[in-house]
């Protein structure tokens, strides 16, 4: 086997690769998908600071059940229906 061959393959490898991974994580993130996952990230960072510290990030940003505060705990929720959503087509997808 010369270089030249060995390059080859190598390029040829790392191809098969990248589409590998574009076929088993499907189509890119849209932006709705990156906000949900944002939210929840959000929202289970705040919980975790509950759990472990009875410390609410969002309370103390925005007031204790401000509008504000309601937004947000509202958004992180409506962010966990559609990430079940979304989980459960993939499921159906791939089942």
């Amino acid at each position: 086997m010369d270089a030249t061959t060995h390059i080859t393959e190598r390029r040829h490898m790392g191809e098969r690769r990248a589409s590998q991974r574009s076929a088993t994580t499907g189509k890119q993130m849209s932006a709705v998908d990156w906000i949900a996952m944002t939210l929840l990230i959000v929202g289970g960072l705040n919980w975790g600071l509950v759990g472990l510290f009875n410390f609410d990030l969002v309370a103390t940003l925005f007031g204790q059940m401000s509008p504000i505060s309601r937004i947000v705990y509202s958004l992180v929720g409506l962010s966990a229906l559609y990430s079940i959503y979304t989980a459960s087509k993939m499921g159906s997808r791939h089942g």
